[in-house]
């Protein structure tokens, strides 16, 4: 029986690891990208991509990942839904269990991503997927003709701030700060909306309803003041945490949990690569990400030959 089912195993079927994927086919690597929920990852809730070079008019983030899953298929990436409970280096190999069993690769690139943070409030739990969203494209009909807040002050924030203006009569966009991080031309935007109010130097204390959000408990952080703003939703974008939860003792990660990586995207343990948002970065994006993935890639398949 050969000792490895795969030269190359990719975690993670975001723009990193579609990415990594097509650059293994097109190598002839044997690989398998595994995905444990819905091919695309963070990127398809983008309902517009303005700065992806090739896209002057924009594209929605699921067109563009469709086509990059297109393209791993075209080339003939295998590709596998399912869970990882756990990764072993042992003998020189490096062994991924999942729900379907155990497989032994040469190389691996853990391209997860990360999740959205919560904010830690009061009726946080309760209330969410009842009023609370961490995606206005996938939520933002249903908020359709109400009054909603937004909290952030990123691009994320603000980019689904203005997306949902074709729904909702009213956005409140909370942020602790007196101004935006978010790039120049999207705050212009933002700021000359007029169905867009920013409340500045303010937090989320609160979030209140029954069944269903139906107000935000508001506090202005100079003036001490507290106040209710009526709204039937809350969509939070205060910045993703990564999914490295199964990797703690394996690898080195940062202060916040992402992995650690040289300029070859690899990690503290040879033959293991990162890419993607998953990584210890400073630029989260769908370019970057691909750039990663493609880096981790050609790293893997240098190192496949010199080791093996």
């Amino acid at each position: 029986m050969e000792k490895f089912n795969y030269e190359l195993i990719i975690i993670g079927g975001g723009p990193a690891g579609l990415t990594a994927g097509i650059y293994a086919a097109r190598a002839r690597l044997k690989t398998l990208l595994i995905e444990k929920m819905v091919l695309g990852g963070q990127a398809i809730n983008s309902e517009k991509i303005e700065n992806y070079p090739g896209f002057p008019e924009g594209i929605s983030g699921i067109n563009l990942m469709k086509k990059m899953e297109d393209q791993a298929k075209l080339f003939g990436l295998n590709i596998e839904m399912g869970d990882i409970y756990g990764i072993a280096i042992k003998d020189g190999t490096i062994s991924v269990s999942m729900d379907t069993g155990e497989i032994v690769s040469k190389a691996l690139i853990i391209a997860t991503g990360s999740e959205p943070n919560k904010l830690g409030v009061e009726g946080e739990e309760r209330l969410i997927g009842r009023g609370i969203s961490f995606c206005a494209t996938c939520d933002g009909f249903f908020f359709k003709d109400k009054e909603v807040v937004v909290v952030g002050g990123g691009n994320r924030a603000v980019q689904e701030s203005l997306f949902l203006t074709k729904f909702c009569s009213k956005i409140y966009l909370v942020h602790r700060r007196d101004r935006l991080r978010a790039t120049k031309i999207l705050q212009e935007r933002l700021l000359s909306h007029p169905k867009i109010e920013v409340l500045w130097d303010c937090v989320v204390q609160k979030i209140k309803g029954e069944s269903n959000v139906d107000s935000i408990e508001v506090k202005n952080l100079k003036k001490g003041e507290i106040f209710p703003v009526k709204a039937a939703g809350i969509l939070i974008f205060v910045g993703m945490q990564p999914n490295t939860g199964f990797l703690k003792g394996l690898i080195e990660l940062d202060d916040a949990g992402f992995i650690k990586t040289d300029e070859k995207m690899e990690t503290s343990s040879r033959g293991i690569f990162a890419a993607g948002d998953v990584r210890s970065k400073l630029l989260r994006q769908v370019s970057s990400a691909v750039g990663d993935g493609a880096v981790a890639c050609f790293a893997a398949e240098r190192y496949i030959e010199e080791i093996y």
